[in-house]
């Protein structure tokens, strides 16, 4: 028989109590901006997903040449100024500005669920788009999007009266979304 020497193909118990210190330093830097991460990442989608029906509502505005209307709708299908709820699309061919039985729902976007807050205005209710693209009245104004516990993370969209729409960007570089003049973005 050959002698061969003996190895060991284990951990000895400080190798393993060193790797678990490196782990958890590492763990712990990461964490916490994993969770900013993540918030920034659902305000990011949130924010995507209302400029896309907004654009949504202008084209369609445009393309059937009635009035259309973006708004969160209530039980009796009547716009309300909860944003934070489920948003609708609908063509206004009567121009009653209430979503008629003879009218039909374009597109709905999802309630926000995580308990964030979506503003728009100041008690204004819907938007509504002419079949030129422009806005219909005084519609004018900025959709401000704040998460919860993470407000400078908070981001908005303008809504111009020739019907355009801007997203929000960090203009001076201080990590805070701006609106188009300059003026953070906040939702109190």
């Amino acid at each position: 028989m050959l002698n061969t020497p003996y190895f060991s193909k284990g951990l000895t118990l400080i190798e393993l109590m060193i790797s678990i210190s490196v782990s958890s330093i590492l763990a712990a830097i990461a964490i916490p901006n994993y969770s900013a991460f993540i918030v920034q990442m659902r305000v990011d989608n949130e924010i995507t997903q209302l400029h896309r029906m907004l654009l949504i509502t202008r084209n369609s505005a445009i393309n059937s040449g009635h009035k259309a209307i973006i708004c969160p709708l209530d039980k009796s299908l009547k716009c309300t100024t909860q944003w934070e709820k489920e948003l609708s699309i609908y063509i206004d061919s009567n121009n009653n500005e209430i979503l008629d039985n003879n009218e039909m729902i374009i597109r709905t976007k999802d309630e926000i669920s995580t308990g964030d807050v979506l503003v728009y205005g100041k008690g204004r209710a819907k938007i509504t788009f002419k079949p030129t693209g422009q806005l219909s009245g005084l519609a004018n104004g900025t959709f401000r999007y704040c998460p919860t516990y993470y407000e400078n993370h908070s981001r908005g969209i303008v809504v111009a009266r020739s019907g355009r729409v801007y997203q929000s960007s960090d203009i001076d570089n201080d990590g805070i979304d701006e609106n188009r003049s300059g003026k953070e973005i906040k939702c109190d």
